[in-house]
């Protein structure tokens, strides 16, 4: 796969990497686990940056409305959208994250969601240490632009802003995509 990145600018990973003395390793030779170890971290980073890019908020509304985007009952079906879009070695990530024998278990989520999470999560560890930031954000964006949170969780007017949220989220994105 072709690593799509600006011209003078080093992925966030390169940069790192420079910085603290850390070896080049190529993506696809880590364990699918560890894909989605790095691509929950970069995932979630992505979604704070959006929710607070949007105003200033109490850390506690931040950190409830990103998760409902981070959980893995909203990942498994942000993959029914990004399914399609996968090129061949993309969905090959996927299923191996998919696949992937995990000993922890999901908390709040069934089994089947809980691996193509994990898959989901491992194709955005994949992307990152790629390189492909662009190609990161692009599904991530496609993601989001087509998931709705479910609105029956919590109070009455936690859901009430937490829907604005949605709609904000996805407002900003067409502005700025």
């Amino acid at each position: 796969m072709e690593t799509r990145m600006i011209e003078g600018q080093d992925s966030l990973d390169a940069r790192i990497r420079q910085k603290f003395g850390l070896g080049q390793q190529e993506a696809q030779t880590y364990s699918p686990l560890v894909l989605a170890y790095i691509g929950d971290g970069i995932y979630e980073l992505i979604i704070r940056t959006i929710a607070v890019g949007q105003g200033n908020r109490q850390v506690k509304k931040l950190h409830r409305q990103a998760s409902r985007y981070a959980k893995a009952q909203a990942q498994s079906e942000m993959m029914e959208t990004l399914l399609p879009l996968l090129c061949e070695e993309e969905t090959r990530i996927y299923m191996r994250g998919r696949n992937a024998k995990s000993y922890s278990t999901a908390k709040n989520a069934s089994v089947n969601d809980y691996r193509r999470a994990t898959g989901f999560e491992a194709l955005m560890g994949y992307l990152y240490l790629q390189g492909d930031m662009e190609r990161l954000l692009e599904l991530v964006k496609a993601a989001v632009d087509n998931y709705t949170p479910n609105e029956h969780t919590g109070t009455e007017a936690r859901n009430c802003y937490e829907s604005s949220f949605h709609n904000r989220m996805v407002q900003k994105q067409g502005r700025n995509g």
